[in-house]
């Protein structure tokens, strides 16, 4: 091979080259161009994640504030419970005590 056909040859390869490389760019930019209403319709999409965002973080709030007001109420309503229950339980013993004591008066 002389020194002509040594430089047709790069050249055609070169070309070749150069060619696929601005093929390869084209089709890339033809898949990944982004349009402006794209990017509107990304804003509106960015926006309503943001909104849902803060919607969720304020029920989130609001549920913990309320798990700690029932939990509150609970405890207290436990607290009743059994101030009720011993009340109830003295009640009984003193019913008791009465019983016992109208039975041996009357066995007397």
């Amino acid at each position: 091979m002389n020194r002509t056909e040594f430089i047709i040859v790069t050249a055609i390869v070169l070309f070749l080259a150069f060619g696929l490389g601005w093929f390869t760019y084209w089709l890339l930019h033809r898949f990944t161009r982004v349009t402006h209403s794209d990017i509107g319709e990304l804003d509106r999409m960015a926006q309503a994640l943001h909104e849902a965002e803060e919607t969720r973080d304020q029920a989130i709030t609001y549920l913990q504030q309320r798990e700690a007001e029932l939990t509150n109420q609970l405890t207290q309503c436990e607290a009743e419970l059994r101030a009720a229950m011993e009340g109830l339980r003295e009640a009984r013993q003193e019913a008791e005590e009465l019983r016992s004591r109208q039975a041996g008066n009357h066995a007397e």
